[in-house]
């Protein structure tokens, strides 16, 4: 296969992935089975082996992902159900104070957005928004920015949220090493894009809140759980994982001798087990000795699955489209190509992601076509754990760049601060943008010590 017809293949699949999904509106998942489909056919593979393919993407991909967006879910359910968003959106303006309260905000979004989805933890938190702007006079995108750059910076590369585990299962990186590396990465990004962002934004646009919005009650303790508590339950499943991760390497080295202690701390901070942990501490804690019935807890648990199912579908097709490349020999010889271009894997990725993202809109969708692409292509390079780790960051940035009017999160934006397009356009698609950008440059500044 020449690099011509390589380059053909490749470009021409993306090109009916997106007319697929822009133009004749079909799901993702379907698009992308499809696609997959056709770069089995086009580059000559048996169509029996096409159906095996798909059969050992889905299968291969789904075992982990079902399972860890699944438990993410429902752990996530708990906490938005239990008051436990606002609860810690409270105590941070308190002990940041007013003046320094965009602070407090970011801080919010990026903690809150650990186990709670974008969308559903900026409808949460928005009424302190708005009454941080009745208060204070300032502009709302004075605060709603640095919770909204929180809220993003997390969402797309901190695990367990559903992008990030996507696409380090479709490329084989720990989850241990993304979690460390979307934190590091991660804080200087939600500064620059929130704090730093939303002064400079807030003096150019003065939006007025809702006035017709009742002020958020003050919270009770006795009612909402503490700081502490939500706190330590969002920390419980990352630092299990993180242990996972350090051990393994520390027996892989030799640092530490394998024992049953090691096996029991690697087996404890596997994704499977710190997520059934935290979920069953999280249910107890937020949920039963709160007095919620077991007909309620169950209910919050099903309503969960709902919107999680829909990405891990997504994601299993994702897994499907790279198994093709692998099989069909276009991974390698893609490969084999890139390793005499100048273009490091990192800034690929980036480039793939944010090409399908600004082209169609949805972030999953990016991060996964452009995982599923540059899958065949790392294994190849030989990457260590850390460079894995950093291309999910590269990916997740890349997906974030130039949210626009083909993105339902612009227009969630857009109506909750009574923006209109072009507002949206100059404070929240700038914001995206900046984190895009910052995610690639610290990406590659990281890729020069690992």
């Amino acid at each position: 296969m020449s690099t011509l017809y390589l380059i053909f293949t490749i470009l021409s699949a993306v090109a009916i992935l997106l007319f697929m999904v822009l133009k004749l509106k079909i799901s993702a998942f379907i698009a992308l089975l499809i696609t997959a489909i056709y770069v089995g056919i086009i580059s000559g593979m048996p169509l029996n082996d096409i159906t095996k393919s798909i059969q050992e993407g889905m299968a291969g991909t789904l075992g982990f992902v079902a399972t860890v967006v699944g438990l993410g879910a429902i752990f996530g359910q708990m906490l938005e159900s239990s008051g436990g968003a606002e609860s810690l959106a409270d105590y941070l303006v308190k002990k940041f104070g007013k003046e320094r309260a965009p602070w407090a905000m970011v801080m919010t979004g990026f903690i809150v957005a650990i186990p709670v989805f974008f969308d559903v933890g900026f409808i949460i938190l928005v009424p302190i928004v708005y009454a941080l702007s009745r208060d204070t006079k300032r502009s709302l995108l004075y605060y709603a920015i640095p919770l909204l750059a929180g809220l993003a910076v997390t969402h797309s590369f901190i695990p367990p949220t559903p992008g990030p585990v996507a696409v380090a299962d479709i490329i084989n990186a720990q989850l241990g090493w993304v979690i460390l590396m979307g934190f590091i990465l991660g804080i200087p990004t939600a500064i620059i894009a929130g704090p730093v962002f939303g002064k400079y934004i807030s003096q150019k646009i003065h939006l007025e809140p809702p006035y017709n919005e009742d002020t958020p009650r003050e919270f009770d303790t006795k009612v909402y759980p503490s700081f502490r508590l939500i706190a330590i339950i969002i920390s419980i499943p990352l630092l299990l994982i993180l242990l996972n991760t350090f051990t393994t390497v520390a027996v892989s080295k030799g640092i530490v001798k394998e024992s049953v202690f090691t096996d029991i701390l690697e087996f404890i901070g596997h994704p499977f087990s710190a997520l059934i942990i935290a979920t069953l501490i999280a249910t107890y804690f937020l949920c039963i000795k709160r007095g919620m019935n077991k007909q309620k807890i169950l209910d919050l648990s099903t309503k969960a699955l709902g919107p999680a199912g829909i990405i891990i579908l997504i994601t299993g097709a994702g897994g499907v489209l790279k198994q093709v490349l692998v099989d069909s020999g276009i991974g390698q010889i893609m490969a084999e190509s890139m390793s005499n271009s100048p273009l490091p894997p990192i800034l690929l990725a980036w480039i793939i992601a944010a090409v399908v993202r600004v082209t169609q809109g949805s972030a999953t969708v990016a991060m996964i076509t452009a995982a599923s692409i540059i899958a065949p292509i790392i294994i190849e390079f030989g990457l260590n754990d850390p460079q894995r780790a950093l291309v999910v960051i590269a990916i997740a940035s890349g997906a974030t760049l130039l949210s626009h009017v083909n993105d339902s999160g612009f227009w969630l934006v857009g109506k909750y601060l009574g923006m209109n397009e072009k507002q949206t356009l100059q404070s929240w698609t700038v914001m995206e943008t900046i984190i895009a950008f910052c995610g690639l440059i610290f990406t590659l500044l990281a890729s020069l010590f690992f």
